[in-house]
């Protein structure tokens, strides 16, 4: 009897006849016999069937297509998608192919699912600003966030570095293979994954009756809390939330409110706001407009700008002029939207975070496959099973290099046996009548296993010289040694999770980058809370810089006396207006621009306005690699700025001639100098104060340093010694001299930064006697037995030591000495303010 089929036609029958569906065969026919066979019916009950049918659809949904797997962070066309191109040897080294080849071979061996499926996954897995990290390397058209890709006979692909992480070690049974949709080929079931790449480049997919939306991390944030976690399994959530402060997104940007990531990272489920980088320029001598340098995930200029224009037509936003997309290859995203001159920049910015897509929402839902089951994650259990999934394939990693390794060993000692009676070997070889009683007699005469027996038959006899044993003596010492290597790793629970951490760091180390995302607490002046953005207010502030590396805004005046409350030891501060901006000196030299507006604000407490926080300066300002910020600065002409190198020179110079760009130098440094402070000159009987780390100080007055213009180097400061260096620059008003206090810490020079307390004097300014510029100073402090080195120094009123955690440490009473020698810390000193 034929298949049985859906019986269709229930019109006429009553309603309590509808409910069963009826099966039944092909349509009657007369038989041999000439009568009519009877008909093979089948009732089923019609919700049975469909609750049925509707869950094998979404169970074939979820598994093999919308949700990925929390091990490898994948889909199944993803996973097959790497998978197929490792097979086909499309390695980086290697010359980039269609991706029309890559879509068919993996349509024909793996993925069944229609071409136009598998295209769309590869070109995401090649666009840098949909994965943090890209995991495969395109050539040609793969679209934009606001355009689709090329079809794929126009473009070309081949894997990324990174994509060789997912597949390392697959030949050696590190994961499970299962047969692919005809059983003609084999596909794993799981990458190993060296790479967290879950977190790291998240997801997003529609199943049936479940969603998943995950933000992407920064690499080397996530490997240090998979390391912290390797190493502490009991940690918590808020332990591993200081590994992972929150998402990192290809489009950088920023992330305003961290209250929904801390949510996600505890339940799974959360959200926060994404903001467009957007700063205030001088298009013209007198026009200002809002230029936009990163927009939100997953947002595109087109959209951005059609947006901004919707706005306008319906009066919602006011004060522009145009809108401008300047992007180019070179400068990347630059959206130059100007501003009326009679409105308010950074009010008109704020109402277009309010009414355009400047500012969304990402919705965090971490729903991935757990051994099968759809589950919502939270940060701990993510890494969680990451970090069991590398732990599995690291242990089958290692069996199987044992056994490899033991098989060789074994064949390797047969060889020395032979060896060692090479004639006679040869002599039962020769005198046998068939290989296998050559077999019998070799494993009879010399002790030998079949197996060792076996590759004897086989082996050239080439092999079997003097030369050749040295090797097979060398190679046995080293397969040894590598069994007991890995012998000892399977052994231990810790020694495999030190494996595990120590790969984690070395994939960190090649991969990883810089983070891209500014994350801030809130956004000082919220958008959509305003109802008049133009009502924004100005005012007086100071933006202070602490010993620890945070930088915030304090709104009124810094008064005088008050406790101190945590991170309030102020290296840096600078007077200015909340709609101003400041300067960012660098150790190379460099000034970067920040508005103020963009510092979150701290309101004063107990009495005086303090820093309880900040945010890290490396967060609000782009830094280079090994670059450090070392001062701020206000950005009025009328106040000079001293800048000193790590090699005396030092230079005066102002800001009426600085470009309007947000970066720029300050100082033409020679090769191996850097910049190690800066301070902010008005007068010109202010004293210049140089310390080197061989305690030599020089203070002059800054009229002996004539200002100079930007691109100038300098000239020369302090006279040093050999292998000497400054290590501090101050300045002091004349009339302040006596109330000036110089602090120094000193220790050995060879050991590791934050082990030694070291020695601290604190000694009044006036007590050092002046001596002319480009001298060698005064001695300022005598060393201890074991120090030969000053740590810190600095010269200023009311100083305060502070620890690595902000906290405060005491500092030693007066000592009127200027040549004298210090007394021991109780603690650690990372800064002084």
């Amino acid at each position: 009897m034929d298949t049985p089929i859906l019986w269709h036609v229930i019109a006429g029958m009553r309603e309590a006849e509808v409910s069963p569906w009826r099966y039944r065969g092909s349509a009657p026919h007369t038989g041999d016999n000439g009568r009519v066979p009877t008909e093979n019916i089948v009732e089923v009950d019609v919700s049975t069937e469909m609750e049925g049918s509707f869950l094998e659809y979404a169970y074939s949904v979820i598994y093999s297509r919308a949700l990925p797997d929390a091990r490898d962070g994948l889909k199944p066309v993803q996973r097959r998608i790497l998978f197929q191109m490792d097979k086909m040897g499309l390695a980086p080294t290697k010359p980039h192919v269609k991706s029309a080849r890559v879509v068919g071979d993996v349509m024909g061996r793996l993925h069944p699912h229609g071409d136009a499926a598998i295209y769309d996954a590869l070109v995401r897995m090649a666009q840098p600003f949909s994965l943090r990290l890209p995991l495969v390397d395109g050539h040609g058209n793969f679209g934009s966030p606001d355009d689709g890709p090329a079809a794929s006979r126009y473009t070309e692909a081949r894997l990324a570095p990174a994509a060789l992480e997912m597949t390392r070690s697959l030949d050696e049974d590190v994961v499970d293979f299962v047969p692919n949709y005809d059983n003609t080929y084999q596909q794993p079931s799981v990458l190993p994954a060296a790479i967290p790449n879950l977190l790291v480049n998240g997801a997003s997919g529609i199943a049936v009756g479940m969603a998943t939306n995950m933000a992407p991390h920064n690499l080397v944030e996530v490997v240090a809390a998979a390391r912290h976690l390797l190493a502490n399994p009991n940690a918590t959530v808020e332990d591993l939330i200081r590994f992972v402060p929150g998402p990192d997104l290809p489009t950088g940007g920023k992330i305003v409110g961290l209250q929904g990531v801390r949510d996600a990272y505890a339940t799974g489920r959360g959200t926060f706001k994404m903001r467009a980088k957007a700063r205030i320029e001088n298009v013209t001598a007198r026009k200002k407009a809002i230029v936009v340098t990163e927009l939100p995930y997953q947002v595109g200029p087109e959209r951005v700008i059609e947006k901004i224009r919707d706005a306008v037509n319906a009066k919602k936003v006011q004060g522009l002029t145009a809108v401008n997309d300047l992007s180019d290859r070179e400068n990347g995203l630059r959206i130059v939207i100007e501003v009326k001159n009679s409105f308010n920049p950074e009010a008109v910015l704020e109402s277009l975070y309010r009414f355009t897509p400047l500012e969304e929402s990402f919705g965090i839902n971490n729903v991935a496959l757990v051994e099968g089951q759809p589950q919502t994650l939270g940060l701990k259990r993510l890494l969680e099973v990451y970090v069991e999934h590398r732990l599995a394939v690291v242990t089958r990693r290692t069996r199987h290099r044992l056994d490899s390794s033991e098989a060789r060993l074994h064949l390797v000692e047969g060889l020395l046996i032979a060896i060692l009676d090479i004639d006679e070997v040869i002599q039962v070889i020769r005198t046998s009548d068939n290989a296998e009683a050559a077999r019998q007699r070799l494993m009879g005469v010399f002790d030998l296993s079949e197996l060792q027996a076996e590759y004897i038959l086989e082996l050239r006899l080439r092999r079997l010289t003097k030369f050749s044993r040295i090797e097979l003596e060398s190679e046995r010492d080293e397969l040894t040694a590598r069994i007991a290597e890995l012998r000892e790793i399977l052994a231990s629970d810790a020694r495999l999770r030190e494996v595990v951490s120590t790969e984690l760091a070395e994939v960190a180390g090649k991969y990883g980058t810089s983070r891209r995302t500014v994350l801030l607490e809130s956004s000082g002046a919220t958008a959509t809370a305003a109802k008049e953005p133009m009502e924004i207010p100005d005012g007086p502030c100071h933006v202070v810089l602490t010993g620890t590396g945070l930088i915030a805004r304090v709104d009124g005046e810094l008064g005088e006396g008050g406790p101190r409350r945590a991170h309030d030891a102020f290296t840096s501060t600078v007077p200015g207006t909340v709609h101003g901006e400041i300067g960012v000196i660098t150790s190379a030299g460099r000034l970067l621009r920040l508005g103020v507006l963009d510092i979150p604000a701290l309101a004063p407490v107990e009495g005086r306005p303090g820093v309880d926080g900040g945010h890290p300066i490396e967060e609000m300002v782009n830094l280079e690699r090994g670059e450090e910020a070392v001062a701020l600065m206000g950005l009025d002409s009328a106040r000079p700025i001293v800048l000193a190198t790590a090699q005396g020179v030092v230079k005066r110079v102002t800001s009426a001639d600085f470009p309007q760009r947000d970066e720029f130098e300050v100082i033409a440094l020679k090769d191996g100098d850097y910049v190690v402070g800066a301070a902010p000159n008005p007068n010109e009987d202010d004293r210049i104060i140089l310390i080197s780390a061989h305690a030599q100080l020089l203070h002059f007055a800054a009229s002996n340093v004539r200002p100079q213009g930007r691109a100038a180097g300098g000239m020369a400061g302090i006279k040093l010694r050999d292998a000497d260096r400054v290590i501090q620059v101050a300045v002091v008003p004349a009339e302040l001299v006596s109330a000036a206090r110089v602090v120094t810490i000193a220790g050995p020079s060879n050991a590791l930064p934050g082990t030694v307390p070291g020695s601290a004097k604190v000694t009044p300014l006036d007590r050092y006697p002046g001596k002319g510029r480009a001298t060698g100073g005064v001695r300022c402090h005598k060393f201890l037995k074991g120090e030969d080195a000053l740590f810190l120094a600095w010269a200023g009123l009311d100083p305060r030591a502070v620890g690595a955690g902000g906290n405060a440490v005491e500092l030693p009473e007066e000592d009127e000495r200027y040549a004298g020698s210090g007394r021991t810390l109780k603690g650690l000193v990372v800064a002084i303010g």
